[in-house]
């Protein structure tokens, strides 16, 4: 059991002391080490720019149900005002003379 505890408290003491970057197994694979790294950096950046594109995507599905909103606002209020009855209001208030007919423009012989 104490070996075991040797054994362990060396290699903390190796890797802590710094005495593990100049050993040859670490020389070796510096270039796997840094490809890791390399990753890592890649995919924490992939993560961040995802979720700004999220956020962008969803402030854009917002802005597109506001103007939705807003169309059909706008089509109602037009729609209302078109009506023949609304129509005829306005034309009364404006005071101009003008009536509906009752008879057809124009009349099909047969």
């Amino acid at each position: 059991m104490k070996l075991k505890f040797d054994n362990i408290r060396k290699s903390f003491v190796r890797v802590f002391g710094g005495s593990v970057l100049t050993e040859d197994f670490f020389l070796k694979n510096m270039r796997f080490v840094i490809a890791i790294v390399l990753v890592m950096f890649l995919f924490i950046s992939h993560r961040y720019k995802v979720l700004q594109q999220m956020a962008e995507i969803e402030r854009l599905h917002q802005e597109l149900r506001d103007v939705k909103y807003e169309a059909l606002t706008i089509s109602s209020s037009l729609t209302e005002a078109s009506r023949q009855g609304e129509i005829e209001r306005r034309v009364e208030e404006a005071g101009l003379e003008l009536k509906v007919t009752n008879e057809p423009v124009y009349y099909i012989d047969k």
